[in-house]
């Protein structure tokens, strides 16, 4: 496999299938994120995303569509990308972050989009915003601000913050001492008025999330440490904005997330759950009187819950996945009632998981482009097709539901992409992270070659393992302490199904994973020779070292076991680079060299490993990726060895 392939037949071919989906130089939005609706209903803003070329990263901008019309309107911006809106509470401001300033600074910008679309710098404070929230009254912006250098999660891409290194020569030494002030998370709040700024977290309290709990406090997720892995120890806590005190408010048995708060600050909702990645929540509603102290978790009807937004004092507004279904909800306070308005399978919501604004939201599915919709009384309407003009044909394939039992009688759920024509045909078992995730129907556009592999008659199989989430807490719970085992088997009962039914042919079956999907594609070859071949991403190989060397180490010792040092424990019977001798299925392995999260010194071993017991092994190493690999141009390169590697051992 040589370095440079942009000359390949392949490569021509997956740049024309990225080019047919993003428009390339057309200045197209083809993607969008972050909406927010406007107080009056008329606007829906949100980050848009244009592909100037497909050799560079795409730009990000502030977008505004018309809701009653669908006209679409981008605000301009000489430089950098812009991301992240928020309407003021009477509609005349719109903030946002951009880093048109400095490349990767993202700052606080205002624009009165009724009266001009030219954004002014509001503040700059010594770090990054990554949210910001409106107060109630209008007059004040929260900002959660990262310091230079702290970890990024690793949905984001798992690699550090901008970092400032200052007048120092190249050749001076990285430290870590495991601290450090610049490494914390912090809230300030700034005010419109006079354009004041004030720090308003605490010294050794790092704020992960935040919400206005009425005018003159915050409610908070925080902990003591800076470190990723400390967030899943998090609890929830009250701020004041005007002095130093602080208070508990709930100290929760899982992981905690997405906190919001009604206006009046009566009642604070968030989402618990069994978490594998911070940003990644769904789980159980739970909903807490800031009077009483008083708690409940809200019966959703099944759903576990990944977005929250208050609508008045008495009305919170959710959404969540339910087994394959994504379902938008409304609760009632006063009768703690949850009614369901949309839910559906052929579609679902954009984003690591659902979300809404108001009744705006992203929608896609496999065969359609992302969109802006309205849902309202259950009716789906769209507003805007982000899709491009020469969007590919997808009637080569379709995508179904696919149901089977585990080993243990467990019914088990995941989606089949399935090409034209009869079975069998060679298939790929493409694993989600996590392992708390789950696989919806989601754009082509997010399933990195599948329609590429379909058009050669390659079925793809996207399985949602005992740990997934839309199952509820307990099924999620089902991989701690067992990760490798019983969800490994999951998916090889998923193939066996596939054999059985004269879809998937036993002989020709690939497997592939990003991060813990990843690790589970290098665990199953470990396990099982009947895998023709493997292309593992961003994985994990040897849990011992793994411990030592991520940003999150707490994880495994949450979802694995709680001693890592321990000899012949889980750490070592689970870890692949045990087992290598045992592989025989030729591995590719796809992983960037700026991954906090899964570092690259685990694909590393795993490739060294292989050679030393003769398999044919392939590493690509990407050096300015981080987890993930999931930005242009490096998309192109690792879709290409991808599809190219599945090719040529299931076609052949």
């Amino acid at each position: 496999m040589n370095r440079d392939i942009r000359d390949t037949d392949l490569y021509r071919e997956i740049l024309s299938f990225y080019t047919a989906l993003h428009a390339p130089g057309e200045d197209r939005v083809t993607d969008a994120a972050d909406v927010a609706s406007s107080p009056d209903g008329r606007f829906a803003a949100f980050t848009g995303t244009i592909h100037s070329d497909l050799i560079t990263p795409p730009i990000t901008r502030i977008c505004l569509v018309e809701l009653a019309s669908g006209k679409l309107r981008v605000l301009p911006a000489s430089s950098g990308n812009d991301r992240l809106p928020q309407w003021s509470p009477d509609g005349s401001l719109l903030a946002f972050v951009s880093d048109r300033a400095e490349a990767g600074n993202f700052q606080l910008y205002l624009v009165r989009p009724q009266v001009s679309e030219e954004a002014q710098l509001a503040v700059a404070v010594d770090g990054l915003i990554e949210y910001l929230r409106w107060s109630p009254d209008g007059t004040r912006i929260l900002l959660g601000v990262a310091g230079f250098g702290a970890d990024v999660a690793g949905c984001l891409g798992g690699h550090k913050t901008l970092q400032k290194p200052g007048n120092l020569p190249p050749w001076a030494p990285q430290l870590d001492t495991g601290d450090g002030g610049n490494l914390w998370r912090k809230l300030y709040v700034f005010r419109v008025t006079d354009a004041s700024l004030r720090a308003v977290s605490h010294e050794g309290i790092n704020v992960w999330e935040a919400a206005w709990l009425g005018s003159e406090s915050i409610v908070a997720v925080t902990s003591d440490s800076h470190s990723e892995g400390s967030w899943y120890r998090a609890r929830l806590q009250k701020l004041s904005v005007s002095s130093a005190a602080i208070s508990d408010v709930y100290l929760p048995s899982d992981q905690i997330g997405v906190p919001v708060a009604s206006r009046s600050g009566r009642h604070v909702a968030l989402i618990e759950a069994v978490c594998s990645d911070r940003l990644v929540v769904a789980g159980n509603l739970v909903l807490i009187d800031t009077n009483t102290g008083a708690r409940r978790i809200v019966d959703t009807h099944s759903v576990d819950v990944t977005h929250l937004e208050w609508r008045d004092n008495d009305h919170l507004a959710y959404c969540g996945i339910r087994g394959l279904e994504t379902v938008l909800g409304d609760l009632h306070l006063p009768s703690c009632t949850a009614t369901e308005r949309w839910s559906s399978r052929e579609r679902t919501l954009g984003g690591w998981y659902p979300s809404f604004a108001g009744n705006v939201a992203v929608c896609e599915a496999y065969d359609v482009p992302p969109q802006i919709v309205n849902i309202d009384e259950g009716e789906c309407r769209v507003i805007l097709s982000l899709a491009a003009p020469a969007t590919p044909d997808s009637n080569r394939a379709t995508i179904e539901p696919f149901e089977w039992k585990a080993r243990d009688g467990l019914e088990m759920q995941g989606w089949l992409l399935r090409p034209q024509g009869t079975g069998p045909f060679p298939l790929v078992i493409d694993i989600h992270g996590g392992p708390v995730w789950c696989c919806r129907n989601r754009w082509q556009g997010r399933l990195r070659g599948a329609k590429v592999l379909a058009d050669h008659s390659i079925a793809s199989l996207y399985p949602n393992p005992r740990g997934s989430s839309g199952r509820g807490l307990e099924f999620a719970r089902k991989v701690k302490g067992d990760m490798g085992g019983e969800d490994a088997h999951d998916c090889l009962t998923a193939i066996d199904a596939l054999v059985a039914s004269g879809i998937a042919d036993p002989k020709r079956l690939g497997v592939t994973g990003i991060s813990y999907g990843g690790y589970l594609s290098c665990w199953l070859i470990t396990q099982d020779t009947r895998f023709a071949a493997a292309a593992p991403i961003s994985c994990v190989s040897d849990w011992y070292s793994y411990h030592r060397t991520t940003q999150i180490p707490y994880f495994d010792q949450l979802f694995l076991a709680p001693d890592p040092a321990q000899a012949g424990g889980l750490f070592h019977e689970r870890s692949p680079i045990m087992f290598t001798s045992r592989v025989r299925t030729p591995t590719l392995q796809l992983t960037g060299a700026q991954d906090q999260n899964t570092p690259p010194t685990q694909a590393l071993e795993f490739h060294r490993s292989l050679l030393e017991c003769g398999v044919r092994s392939v590493l690509a190493t990407y050096p300015t990726a981080g987890h993930g690999i999931r930005s242009f141009p490096e998309v192109l390169d690792a879709t290409t060895r991808y599809v190219g590697w599945m090719l040529e051992h299931l076609t052949t």
